[in-house]
Formats: structure tokens, sequence, C-alpha cells
């Protein structure tokens, strides 16, 4: 990856301040490259400049150090096609109703931020949406255990929680990220941004182990960040909770209640 300078009149042609632009300085830590400014500047507007670009983007460690820790997933995936957006929807609503999701977490409130912390996996072959909906033999891409990588995540995470630096914590499991975040928040909803450098459908709907969902109030933000770094662990920031809606990418996936039965 390219490290050379970068002429600040390209910058600003693609409309990122100079106050901006020393942000992701900040955040990547080098001079980044045209691709990466092109990239942040179309997900921070994605959210809606809803954050400062700062602020929003120090959780998407995968859009500057993909390398680090983004799966790179089998060579199989790539025969399959991947879905849109709103393709998801009735594969979402499938699911939900196969899990029956029902449980409902009174501690979480509209607003909170959400991430994802592990590992950014592209695997989704061995999942209840490759086996319902693309007809994959159960099996047939099986991932590796991640049991050590999950019981020193916990461990991390229940630390955390003591010192209310995060509310809760719930694994990435049945159905994936997109059930598993709706079992997370419900009865609220979430709005969420999916990295670019991910299948869609691997995102929302692979099972693979190692990954755990967050709540963290604003307030204890930094704080939450700073212990992640000093344990070395990976996240991904999501978006935020909200009230009874669920959005993936800007595309609304409807209210809450036509995923959960009391």
């Amino acid at each position: 990856m390219s490290e050379l300078p970068v002429d600040f009149e390209q910058v600003e042609a693609l409309g990122i301040s100079r106050e901006a632009y020393d942000e992701i300085l900040d955040i990547v830590g080098r001079i980044p490259t045209m691709e990466e400014l092109s990239t942040l500047l179309a997900m921070w507007e994605s959210n809606g400049r809803q954050q400062s670009l700062y602020g929003w983007l120090r959780g998407q460690r995968h859009t500057v150090e993909r390398d680090e820790y983004l799966y790179s997933g089998s060579a199989e995936h790539r025969s399959i096609r991947e879905p849109r957006v709103k393709d998801c929807l009735a594969i979402a609503k499938d699911l939900c109703k196969t899990f029956q999701l029902s449980t409902f977490n009174s501690q979480l409130t509209t607003g909170l931020l959400l991430y994802m912390v592990g590992n950014v996996s592209s695997e989704f072959a061995d999942s209840e949406y490759a086996r319902r909906h693309l007809h994959l033999v159960d099996g047939a891409m099986a991932t590796g255990g991640h049991e050590e990588d999950c019981q020193y995540i916990e461990m991390i995470l229940a630390a955390l929680q003591d010192n209310d630096l995060l509310l809760d914590s719930l694994p990435v499991a049945e159905g994936g990220l997109f059930c598993s975040l709706l079992r997370f928040t419900a009865p609220l909803g979430y709005d969420i941004l999916t990295p670019r450098e991910v299948r869609l459908d691997a995102f929302l709907f692979g099972e693979e182990s190692g990954r755990y969902l967050v709540a963290v109030d604003e307030n204890h933000d930094d704080q939450f960040l700073l212990k992640l770094d000093e344990a070395r662990l990976n996240c991904c920031f999501l978006g935020r909770t909200t009230k009874n809606r669920l959005l993936v990418d800007g595309f609304d996936f409807g209210p809450v209640g036509e995923y959960t039965w009391q």
C-alpha cells in the first residue's frame, strides 16, 4: 500500500477539509492513500454526518487495517452471487422466523453505540443462511474453532462491563449478525452500516464464532476503545440502537415487531 504524500488539492477535490484530513491521519497512523480517503469519506457520508469524522471512524479499523484481521474466506465464495441490501430483507425475515426471536434486553436504550468485537469474518457457508437459501451441503466449508479466542474476549468484555465501560454483550450466533443484533437490542432496533470489504451476506448472516456484539454509552466510548486497544482486541463500529426500526446501510428493514414474537 503506497504511503507517498497525497496532494492536498486532490484531497480538497473530494470535499475533505484540512481538519478532517488531519483526523484521518490520526486514525490511520500514516499518510492515507487516495483510495482510503475516498472510502472513508463515502462511509462517513452514508452515516449522515451524525458524528464528527473522527468520532465515527474510530471503530472502523477494517477500512484502513483490514489485512490485520479481516478473514479472506474461501475461494469458493466467489462463485456465489452476492445479494444486494434489499435482497437481504426476505432472508432476514425467514431466518428470524426460524429462530423465533423472543428475548428482550431491558438494559439498553436508544442512541447507544453498537460495536462488534473480534475479527471481521467473510465465512458464511457453514450457516443456516447457506443451508436454507444457498442450498449448500451442511459443513462443506466448516470453519475452525475459536474457543481460546472466545474465552479471552469474554474475559475482557466481562471486566469492561464490571467497570461500567460497556452495558451488555452477546456473541454472534444463530442467524448471524443480523439476528444476533435483533436478539441483543429488542425491543429496540438498530441502524448499522456494513463494511464494503466483506460480502454483505457473510457480514449479516455468517455464523462464525469469535465475534461479540457490545453496547456502549457514548460517555464511555473513548475509554472502552482504549481498553480494547490495550487488550489487543479488534472491533468494528456498527451503528446505534434505534426506537423500534431496523436499518442496514440506510435501507429500512421495517419495525422490530415484524421479526420477533412474544
